[in-house]
């Protein structure tokens, strides 16, 4: 609706008609015009609008600026004809307040329009703002009506969100002073669609500012303009920009809180004076703050080697996890007087190799029983630490490996004496099941522990028997896996999936021998074979533990019987099946001739290998000394002789 206030005052020769155009948004517009002829009357209005005249260059009666009418026609279209509307004319046209108005081509008019608004509009001029504001507007660094915000330009004018290349925004609410804080942030967040933590908001003239650094949380506060009223009945306008990273922590810890480049000091920062009275917010607790921080140490202090973070409320980790990669060289971590609830949170920051830990004050000190268990449940973390909240520990007991060490090759078989030796050899090479287990054997089979789906893996046909007491938890269970007796031990081992084993893998480690007692270890890989004779593709490993007692003169018989079956490893697929070789006999079967003899002593010394080996190599050569020694040489030079040829 429009409101027209006129308070009229007489000169001569003059008349002034002024109009106060008020519309539904709180927007009001004021338009004047000098008349050279006519009634005199000037129209004023009240003091909400008291016109404001710039740039005076004449020494007319009026203050506002002159044009002559020819200049105004060919700006608008040519003498005479009406030209396109500037968006700052009113819509309802001139009223006139003369009583012998003449017509517009015989007089001179001159117009001055200006226009104040209390609503945040796309108007120039804002009431109650600033000049360097309206500067800015004017030359298109803010935020025009639909308020896009542009990354290359970084004003207003857009239609559209633009991500900023730096990742942050800034917020602005023009007359945002006179908000209050806490409710124009929970108005803003209320209507917005997404969740943001608003970082420094500060007042700066009439205008209040925060920033973001969430591209998603930008464009919706930017639809967010002109959807909040206030108290007076105004709406509240937002502007978004893109902005570089708000620089507030770097320019102001550095005076005071970085004497020393290699310590940084933000114990209850959220206090600091200097920081306070610039209206400016560290809370630490807050993720985008404490990512403020961590980058500036990054990119500023990287040398850092102290840190105190104590008395922040900081209740979790997360952000500091970061210190692991950003600050590698960090010794001293203050933590003391926060509200870090679980030790689990340590966890996060278990790559640091810290030194000196304050940890006092937090609700996690209350979890343990003692000062043992938490001294422990905390070196369990940091094993180089050296003092917990200002106590000295003992030094630490630890196995760092400063330099790299060449581990030990794997060596063959160990039978401990040539007379066990040849007993186990003769052992293995029996085919009957059921002669070489005791009455009262017993067997247990055991697959590793995994998550994974035992019906997908290649082992799925031994997951079902396993006996893994770290998986299995149930007595019950666990004694039905383990079989007893000679009868079921050999009849479970006939269920299992028949198998193709590589000879030349296999390596025998004695554990324990005695008089009445014999325990050694059998270890290789093997492939399952199909009913039609082909293997699987997969390769698996074995380790089967046998405690033995003497049964007969010579032999051993089993009772018990411990097979643990994995997937092999790479290196052990690469050297699996790579050349038949068949188990060697404990003794020569048949009968050597005395030339036989020593020609099997001659080959034995100059190849290392013991007497089955070569013995198999001469006769696979019949027993043609300098052809076996040539293929011995290349099977050797290829890798392809198993260890346990060369045991004596």
């Amino acid at each position: 609706m429009d409101r027209v206030t006129f308070c009229q005052r007489s000169y001569p020769n003059l008349a002034v008609v002024a109009r106060v155009v008020h519309d539904d948004r709180g927007d009001f517009m004021v338009s004047r015009e000098v008349r050279s002829t006519g009634y005199i009357a000037q129209g004023e209005h009240d003091d909400r609008t008291a016109p404001q005249f710039r740039n005076r260059k004449d020494r007319g009666p009026h203050k506002g600026r002159s044009y002559d009418r020819s200049r105004r026609g060919r700006q608008r279209g040519g003498f005479g004809g009406p030209g396109p509307r500037s968006r700052l004319d009113d819509t309802d046209g001139d009223v006139t307040m003369s009583d012998n108005s003449q017509d517009n081509s015989s007089q001179h008019r001159y117009r001055l329009m200006l226009m104040k608004t209390t609503h945040y509009g796309d108007r120039p001029f804002r009431k109650g703002g600033d000049g360097r504001f309206d500067k800015d507007r004017r030359q298109g660094k803010g935020g025009g009506r639909g308020g896009g915000f542009r990354a290359d330009r970084g004003g207003g004018g857009g239609r559209g969100g633009v991500k900023a290349r730096s990742g942050w925004y800034k917020v602005t609410i023009p007359h945002g002073r006179k908000y209050d804080k806490k409710w124009l942030l929970t108005a803003l967040q209320n209507i917005c669609s997404v969740t943001y933590t608003p970082v420094q908001y500060h007042v700066d003239h009439n205008r209040a500012h925060f920033f973001l650094d969430d591209s998603s949380a930008a464009n919706a506060l930017h639809k967010c303009s002109h959807k909040i009223t206030d108290a007076d009945g105004y709406k509240v306008e937002v502007h978004v920009n893109p902005s570089a990273p708000p620089s507030f922590l770097l320019s102001d810890l550095k005076p005071e809180h970085l004497e020393h480049p290699e310590a940084l000091d933000l114990n209850n920062i959220r206090t600091d004076p200097d920081l306070v009275s610039q209206n400016i917010e560290v809370i630490l607790n807050r993720k985008t703050n404490m990512e403020a921080v961590i980058k500036i140490i990054e990119g500023n202090i990287p040398e850092l080697t102290s840190l105190n973070l104590s008395n922040n409320r900081i209740h979790k980790l997360d952000e500091l996890a970061e210190l692991v990669t950003k600050v590698p060289h960090l010794k001293t971590l203050n933590l003391s007087h926060n509200e870090l609830k679980s030790d689990r949170e340590l966890d996060k920051l278990k790559g640091l190799k810290l030194v000196e830990l304050w940890l006092n004050r937090n609700p996690l000190c209350d979890l343990f029983k003692d000062q043992a268990s938490y001294i422990s449940a905390v070196r369990q973390r940091f094993p180089r630490l050296l003092k917990l909240d200002g106590n000295d520990l003992p030094a630490p007991i630890g196995f760092d490996v400063e330099t790299p060490t060449t581990i030990p090759p794997c060596k063959g078989s160990c039978f401990g004496s040539d007379e066990i030796k040849a007993i186990i050899l003769r052992f293995l090479q029996q085919q009957p099941l059921l002669d070489a287990y005791h009455d009262g054997a017993s067997l247990s089979l055991t697959t590793p522990y995994s998550t994974q789906n035992p019906s997908r893996s290649s082992l799925g046909e031994y997951h079902k028997d396993s006996r893994n007491l770290k998986r299995l938890k149930d007595s019950t269970i666990r004694f039905r896996l383990l079989k007893h007796t000679r009868l079921n031990v050999v009849a479970f081992l006939n269920e299992l999936p028949k198998t193709q084993h590589d000879i030349a893998s296999f390596t025998v480690d004695v554990n324990t021998y005695t008089n009445t007692l014999l325990s050694f270890t059998v270890s290789g890989v093997f492939k399952e074979v199909a009913v039609d004779g082909k293997s699987r593709e997969s390769t698996m490993a074995f380790s089967r533990v046998f405690i033995t007692v003497p049964a007969g003169n010579t032999g051993l018989c089993i009772v018990n019987d411990q097979l643990f079956i994995r997937m092999a490893t790479t290196e052990e697929i690469r050297r699996a099946f790579v050349a038949p070789a068949p188990t060697p006999s404990s003794s020569p079967v048949p009968t050597l001739t005395a030339p036989q003899q020593e020609m099997l002593t001659a080959f034995s010394q100059k190849s290392g290998m013991n007497l089955e080996w070569s013995q198999k190599c001469l006769q696979d050569n019949e027993w043609d000394f300098n052809r076996a020694a040539q293929i011995f040489t290349q099977l050797k030079t290829e890798g392809k002789i198993p260890d346990v040829a060369f045991i004596k």
